[in-house]
């Protein structure tokens, strides 16, 4: 074998190389981003039903930690403004 068959042969391992390892690495961010996004509807239904929760007047305030409005943490990621679900409000007993 020629020393530039050696030299074509050896870059093409290292190629194969770096090659799977950023396919598994592709991989791993992708299965981090599913987690990630699921995450944060789980934290996107729980914000929803806390602001529920509170007396209709108390979601004007917006939210205290981050100075957003309040109906921005209502949409969830993804999601467009104007797309919320009918809320429904029952009395709280008295």
């Amino acid at each position: 074998m020629s020393v530039q068959s050696e030299r074509i042969h050896t870059r093409l391992d290292e190629l194969k190389r770096e090659y799977e390892q950023g396919s598994a690495q592709l991989s791993a961010l992708l299965q981090q981003q599913t987690t990630l996004r699921e995450t944060l509807l789980r934290i996107s239904g729980a914000i929803q039903v806390l602001e529920e929760l509170l007396p209709h007047g108390d979601q004007a305030n917006g939210d205290r930690r981050t100075g957003q409005d309040s109906s921005a943490s209502r949409h969830g990621p993804g999601a467009e403004p104007g797309t919320d679900a009918k809320r429904v409000r029952t009395a709280s007993p008295s």
